[in-house]
């Protein structure tokens, strides 16, 4: 992006806020509602009716529902993968697709969760799942039961990639802000920008938050779908009880995230001409990404195939002989050619890097996705222990409804996004550039304030006050600008021990949780095997305790850093010129 300057980044990031929704937009949009609706009236049905109506039977009692919610879970993946390991490797081809994906997670979460919440029968009791006393007396929720855990794991992992999306975003909503001429659009902008104004000790401690953010969701990301997996692996089901299932399900979930993600940049490249920040190197790289991921895929379904036959287990065995050659193995073959055989061409570079075999290979890496999870399901219920009890599975049109209905509704959510949040990190692909083009001179509007064009300027001028002692009262940038911090002598945020504090709160109380519901309030006897001490108790409080430490870690030290900062929604800006969010550097004296 060589010949990008500051001020023309901001206009391509504000463009598709700022323009008028094209035709094509308004209908995707119209489809995408349509979707919607019908997923409405098939929700309503399944609440009106009972959950009889879907396809499900006394052999097959999970089927489209927990396949569509473990499916959506994996493409919530990418984003959080995308932000945050990437994030802590420094790699900096992230910074143009990272806030799509971000959006992407909150929005596939959003739809997973629908899932659980109707399969419940009764939602509007979907409080009882929470880990509070019952009012009827001393019964809590069974925390050695995966399937709360994933209420932990999913609540966490949508609230902390929640914040850290928006606290990325504030540089951006500020931006917007400045450039907004109808006083709606700056009311709406100055409130979801926290009256971010871009001074020199924000900015460093942003990047602190962002960075420590990163490095508490790195190992969510691996914990959430690991704990999806437990929901099969603690089982005694035949073709799920075994111990690859988390790496497998992880790594099925990159495959699947970052499919949706290439599908929904390319789209967003062609319609939001952005081609200049989505480039041909952002889908090679993705690109690549899926190739190791889907090949990891395969070893996995190779592994289970060996396992099962080394096994000597005549019942693991048999699902498996099932799944390849009984009624259901169309759905198998398609699963191996869409996740397998088809992915292995992405090893030809040509191929990599063309678009129309970006768009078909990310749809075929879905599809296929969405078969693995369908056949771990229903293949493995469908024909258990007692051959009396054998029985098919198919879905009715409310099952279908209700999934149409959540594609609908995530395409609707995406489509809203992309006309009002900005799709583009500006603020760190502005710091990337190294020589903007040449800009009007340097200028002052007066002796107070000094404004700058360039970040080599700024410190240059940051230096030359410090040496010649005259006070600088503050510094207003449109990007964190490296080595600015210690040219101004700012002292090292303290957010990162508050926050290994703020982790320790959370191990505190999963452990006291622990003790308490446990041991003093719930005791348990299992078989006459009482758990009468802590230590009994703690293997199946584990993702519990985690996913509490990860809680309070995040979200306090967000907290602390709005606090600190003094930002909040009703703030108002305090920067001395509006183009400090875009393009301009000021000290103020």
């Amino acid at each position: 992006m060589t010949n990008k300057t500051y001020h023309s980044i901001s206009d391509d990031v504000a463009r598709p806020v700022e323009s008028r929704a094209p035709r094509s937009w308004w209908l995707a949009f119209a489809l995408a509602l349509l979707a919607s609706l019908w997923g409405g009236w098939a929700i309503w049905v399944t609440l009106r009716d009972g959950i009889g109506t879907w396809g499900l039977n006394k052999t097959v009692g999970w089927a489209w529902d927990i396949t569509n919610f473990v499916w959506w879970i994996g493409i919530g993946h990418a984003g959080t993968l995308i932000s945050a390991v990437l994030l802590l490797f420094r790699q900096q081809w992230r910074v143009a697709i990272n806030r799509s994906a971000e959006a992407m997670t909150i929005f596939a979460v959003v739809q997973a969760g629908l899932f659980p919440i109707i399969h419940m029968g009764r939602p509007w009791l979907a409080h009882f799942t929470l880990p509070i006393p019952n009012q009827y007396g001393s019964l809590w929720d069974n925390f050695n039961s995966p399937l709360l855990w994933d209420v932990f794991a999913i609540a966490t992992y949508f609230s902390v990639s929640l914040v850290f999306w928006w606290v990325g975003l504030l540089p951006d909503f500020a931006m917007l802000r400045d450039r907004a001429l109808k006083p709606f659009q700056q009311k709406i902008y100055n409130l979801l920008s926290f009256g971010w104004s871009g001074r020199a000790k924000d900015w460093q401690r942003m990047e602190e938050t962002m960075l420590l953010l990163a490095g508490i969701a790195t190992p969510l990301v691996v914990s959430v779908h690991t704990i999806v997996s437990f929901d099969f692996a603690t089982s005694v089901i035949p073709g799920w009880h075994t111990t690859i299932f988390p790496p497998y399900f992880v790594a099925g979930a990159i495959f699947s995230g970052f499919a949706m993600v290439s599908l929904l940049l390319i789209i967003l490249r062609k319609v939001c001409a952005l081609q200049a920040y989505i480039t041909l190197k952002h889908i090679d790289l993705m690109n690549t990404v899926m190739l190791v991921a889907g090949s990891l895929v395969g070893v996995a379904y190779l592994t289970e195939w060996l396992m099962a036959v080394q096994s000597h287990s005549p019942y693991e065995t048999f699902v498996f002989q099932n799944r390849s050659t009984g009624p259901y193995a169309w759905a198998f073959w398609t699963m191996l050619v869409c996740n397998v055989a088809l992915p292995q061409l992405l090893w030809i570079k040509k191929l990599r890097r063309s678009i129309a075999f970006s768009v078909i290979i990310a749809l075929i890496v879905s599809v296929g996705m969405w078969f693995e999870r369908f056949v771990i399901i229903v293949t493995s219920l469908h024909r258990d222990y007692l051959p009396s009890s054998w029985t098919m599975f198919s879905p009715t049109w409310v099952d279908i409804g209700v999934f149409v209905g959540t594609l609908g509704f995530f395409f609707l959510l995406f489509l809203l996004y992309a006309r009002t949040f900005p799709m583009i990190a500006q603020a760190e692909v502005k710091s990337q550039i190294s020589n903007p083009e040449k800009q009007e001179a340097n200028n002052s509007l007066d002796s107070k304030v000094i404004v700058l064009n360039t970040a080599e300027e700024l410190l240059n001028t940051v230096k030359q006050l410090k040496q010649d002692k005259i006070a600088i009262q503050e510094v207003y940038t449109p990007f964190a600008v490296h080595g600015l911090p210690e040219a101004l002598g700012l002292s090292r945020s303290r957010l990162g021990k508050a926050t290994f504090v703020y982790g320790l709160i959370g191990l505190l109380l999963g452990c006291w949780l622990t003790y308490f519901t446990m041991i003093e309030d719930w005791p348990q006897n299992f078989g006459g095997k009482p758990n009468e001490t802590f230590w009994a108790n703690l293997p199946a409080f584990v993702p519990v305790i985690f996913e509490l430490v990860v809680y309070f870690a995040a979200h306090l030290l967000v907290l602390s850093f709005f606090l600190r900062s003094k930002l909040y929604p009703t703030q108002q800006a305090s920067h001395p010129i509006k183009r400090s969010t875009d393009d301009k550097f000021v000290i103020q004296l």
